[in-house]
């Protein structure tokens, strides 16, 4: 059976890695697509890096036409190949695109953690469930979202919980990055784009700047220019590591998050957190008029409270930031309450393996006769 499988960011290309290994545990496949490092060592045949569709916001209409030339190569490469199925995974604006190019070619569509059409452009939901076969959402609240437009969707787990289950936190971490147990670690989580870095790490600097006494460890990413840290680096008590955000966080008494996947990531590890959200004047216009959510992190979303303090945009000042930290990392009522909320969490997306899962349930919908029953469980 062949499977061609788009991943258009880094958290795709992991989750779309372990999705492929749960596949091939349970029958001969071969998969082809667009992803990263993690999908090309699961056994993809890798056409293109997600680092060349990484186009965030305003980046994305600048590069309009340069999308549009990989939106097309994709298409012809998806007809050259044949699957039997395209897997979609994220990367809502490449992706939808791709699910109708499918519905079109009478090629089975699968989307394994969807657009968040939830949180704005809900209309959007009536096309997915017009070009999407089955859909794989891994937030609880979305199943009862989607039943809004009968369209009935699989919650399978969340794939942010399987990768923090399985991570080995590195025994030498703290020495080898020059850190030390007797003092308390502050993360701060900038993001993984450029755009995101752009607003987010000036104003993280500000806040290293009134906490002298602190030390903080920026979550880096490699594959981004080392200039837009620059910022952070000027300070004696702020150290760097790269791809090593588990490690970091296995560690660390309170964090500084950049609003998407990390502030999950960062509950499920249960470190309190303060989230920071800024964008340009004119972004934020606009997205403030057609986001319809209450809140803007996935501990509070799923939550449906406030659970972590949100400072977003104007309210993200390096005072702000600092009284909150004061307060996470002060053993306390305010931390343990935190702390509680966190548990409540995990044990809410605690439902087996997202991958396993998913898995199980895209070879029952393939009607393959050959699946090995033994991986199905209770999908």
């Amino acid at each position: 059976m062949k499977f061609y499988i788009i991943a258009g960011e880094r958290s795709g290309d992991l989750h779309g890695s372990n999705l492929v290994k749960s596949i091939v545990k349970r029958m001969t496949a071969s998969f082809r697509g667009f992803g990263g490092e993690e999908m090309q060592k699961a056994g993809v045949d890798l056409v293109m890096h997600y680092n060349q569709l990484a186009f965030m916001g305003f980046e994305a209409v600048v590069n309009f036409f340069k999308i549009a030339k990989y939106m097309r190569d994709c298409k012809a490469d998806i007809l050259t190949y044949k699957p039997d199925a395209i897997i979609l995974i994220d990367y809502g604006g490449f992706n939808r695109q791709m699910a109708a190019f499918g519905k079109a070619n009478a090629i089975k569509v699968f989307y394994y953690i969807p657009p968040k059409v939830w949180a704005w452009r809900q209309a959007r939901a009536w096309q997915l469930k017009k070009n999407v076969d089955h859909m794989f959402v891994i937030l609880p609240f979305e199943k009862q979202f989607f039943k809004k437009y009968d369209f009935d969707v699989d919650y399978v787990g969340n794939p942010v919980l399987d990768a923090i289950k399985s991570f080995s936190p590195s025994a030498s971490f703290l020495e080898t990055n020059g850190l030390t147990s007797k003092r308390k670690i502050v993360a701060l989580l900038p993001g993984s784009r450029k755009m995101e870095l752009q607003q987010i790490v000036p104003l993280m600097a500000a806040v290293v700047k009134q906490n002298h006494s602190v030390d903080f460890v920026v979550a880096a990413v490699k594959n981004l220019p080392e200039n837009l840290y620059q910022p952070l680096k000027e300070f004696s008590n702020v150290k760097f590591v790269y791809d090593s955000t588990y490690d970091l966080l296995t560690h660390s008494s309170a964090a500084v998050v950049t609003s998407g996947t990390a502030t999950l990531e960062t509950g499920l590890f249960k470190v309190p957190q303060v989230v920071v959200y800024k964008a340009g004047k004119i972004e934020y216009f606009i997205g403030s008029r057609v986001v319809k959510v209450a809140f803007i992190s996935l501990v509070n979303l799923i939550a449906g409270k406030e659970v972590i303090k949100e400072l977003i945009q104007d309210k993200a000042t390096p005072q702000a930031i600092s009284i909150e930290l004061d307060l996470l990392l002060a053993e306390g009522d305010y931390r343990n309450r935190i702390l509680e909320e966190y548990d409540q969490l995990y044990k809410m997306l605690d439902t087996g393996s997202a991958s396993e899962n998913t898995a199980g349930l895209i070879l029952r919908y393939m009607d393959t006769p050959k699946v090995n029953n033994k991986f199905l469980g209770n999908f």
